[in-house]
């Protein structure tokens, strides 16, 4: 019988993954019954009783696996952990929460069974609040400028085969854009829609900041448009800077006094000040994750586990 793994990150998820685990229970007594299934929940550092709850689920289904971290580390090393323990021949990650609805994984299996290594259920629509809708719209335009293939609604609920999942895993680094490693290695992928739910149990943890930082890893580890925008920035600026400086010889020579007042000038230090700062900043960002690099810090430590 061959073996899939479901990998679930949770933070503060108290109430609702005895739901998750009976959900996906269900499914293989049931329409997955043909194959053998572990449950890896990764604990990121909830202040909650989330762990407690796991350990719980742990002693009414041996096939449950958990980790615990020291402290938060954010979502993305709780899905690195859940990925490097899971053993299984093709590896699902899930949400805790039943936002991903479960009922799409025989449809995964089954594409994956017909030959595609990565299936990815993404996002075609989602029942956020308004700001939440266009602050992902927005950041996803961007993204697929870089990666054209990208769904344009995103996703985190992905099937990996074997193969795919030990290529994502080698991939060593930090900082880094979960959704263009899944596309880069190129294996053979299908791809499902499906209406993300809203929350039931709970509040979001994902605030306005995280969702900022995780937009600058992805887009400046999946793109080199910041560093030609500041070529092209330079460019501009020259080629004004160059104009500007024509019309004040040719107005001189006509013995007219060029754009008179400190407003001008005053606008042309403000503007070029300000790009100077921002192209500063994303210079700054890149050589921010390029010390974290060289650091080589893990990107998560584990306290405890429960295998």
């Amino acid at each position: 019988m061959k073996k899939i793994s479901i990998t679930i990150a949770v933070y503060r998820n108290e109430g609702a993954l005895a739901r998750t685990h009976a959900t996906l229970a269900e499914l293989f007594a049931g329409a997955l019954s043909s194959y053998e299934h572990e449950i890896v929940f990764v604990d990121d550092g909830s202040d909650d009783r989330s762990l407690a709850e796991l350990l719980q689920i742990r002693e009414r289904d041996a096939r449950v696996k958990v980790l615990s971290f020291t402290r938060n580390f954010g979502q993305m090393a709780a899905m690195l952990a859940g990925f490097e323990h899971a053993t299984g021949d093709a590896v699902i990650n899930l949400s805790a929460d039943l936002q991903d609805p479960p009922e799409l994984i025989p449809q995964m299996v089954e594409r994956w069974s017909g030959g595609s290594d990565v299936v990815i259920a993404y996002r075609s629509e989602r029942a956020d609040g308004f700001a939440a809708r266009l602050h992902s719209r927005l950041a996803y335009a961007l993204l697929r400028l870089s990666i054209p293939k990208l769904p344009a609604g995103g996703f985190d609920y992905v099937l990996m085969s074997r193969r795919a999942m030990d290529t994502f895993n080698a991939v060593d680094v930090r900082n880094r854009f979960f959704q263009g490693d899944v596309l880069w290695a190129g294996y053979p992928t299908s791809l499902i829609p499906y209406a993300r739910q809203k929350r039931t149990i709970g509040r979001s943890q994902y605030t306005f900041w995280k969702k900022t930082k995780n937009f600058l890893d992805a887009f400046l580890d999946a793109s080199y448009l910041p560093i030609r925008f500041i070529s092209a920035t330079g460019v501009v600026t020259a080629f004004v800077g160059f104009a500007w400086a024509l019309s004040v010889v040719v107005t001189w020579a006509l013995g007219r006094t060029p754009f008179p007042g400190w407003a001008p000038i005053m606008m042309s230090v403000m503007i070029i000040g300000g790009l100077n700062m921002l192209m500063l900043g994303i210079v700054g960002e890149y050589v921010w994750r390029i010390y974290d690099e060289v650091r080589r810090k893990p990107n998560y430590v584990i306290r405890d586990r429960y295998l």
